[in-house]
């Protein structure tokens, strides 16, 4: 489908691979709808938007709070009947042996990962359903299909939104919502304080990479899904 004035949600908009997906959403003439706990780097991200005559408003909202999605839902349907499009991108990961894990590091990186891609689809999947159709971008990680040791926990958060993800397009289809899940290898970001620029990052993947998957993804006909797609970077070995 063209983008032009689709109404576009994106969560970890702030920085790295969500402010690309906004960036190039925007530019494509998408309404573009940012969500992060970062207000300041969310702003930013919005006049840049407006300065280059693109269509955007952004939430501080922890997706991880049931209550704070449905206030943001609130003001979201006080502008608008329906949704086009969600884009499940904001992720933490947290890396060591699991003898090693604590318990309310799995219970974060499980709740941003999982049950906050959870919650976006549910509460924003009536306003798809208003409008007769709709499209869901989960940004999930190659490890969704294989495991690497000291990561235990974000493989598990991963195979798990992955699932999710499965069984909800099966469940949406009837309802013309498509359900696609993007899996990157290496990309050069903030991911797990990570900082850019690291020489011996250059052969990854940049955010734009996955900002251009995702337009891709979301402008196929309006009979086609892609229900996924892998991206690597040609330096990694999978």
């Amino acid at each position: 489908m063209g983008l032009k004035d689709k109404i576009a949600v994106i969560t970890g908009a702030s920085r790295g691979i969500g402010k690309a997906i906004a960036l190039n959403l925007a530019s494509s003439g998408a309404y573009v709808i940012l969500l992060s706990r970062n207000e300041n780097d969310l702003q930013e991200v919005v006049g840049s938007i407006r300065k280059g005559g693109g269509k955007a408003s952004a939430f501080n909202v922890d997706i991880t709070d049931e209550a704070a999605v449905l206030k943001f839902l609130v003001t979201l349907s006080e502008s608008s009947s329906h949704v086009d499009i969600l884009v499940n991108n904001a992720g933490v990961g947290s890396f060591q042996p699991v003898t090693e894990t604590d318990s309310m590091a799995w219970d974060q990186v499980m709740d941003v990962n999982v049950k906050g891609t959870f919650l976006m689809c549910k509460h924003l999947l009536p306003l798809m359903k208003a409008g007769k159709q709709g499209h869901i971008v989960s940004i999930a990680s190659d490890v969704s299909k294989r495991t690497f040791a000291n990561g235990a926990m974000y493989c598990a958060s991963k195979y798990a939104q992955d699932a999710f993800c499965a069984a909800l397009r099966k469940e949406v289809r009837p309802f013309n919502i498509k359900v696609s899940v993007v899996y990157p290898g290496l990309v050069e970001t903030w991911f797990n304080n990570s900082i850019p620029g690291k020489n011996e990052d250059q052969l990854r993947l940049n955010p734009e990479d996955i900002a251009s998957s995702v337009n891709y993804i979301l402008s196929a006909p309006a009979h086609v899904v892609i229900d996924e797609l892998m991206i690597h970077p040609l330096s990694q070995e999978y």
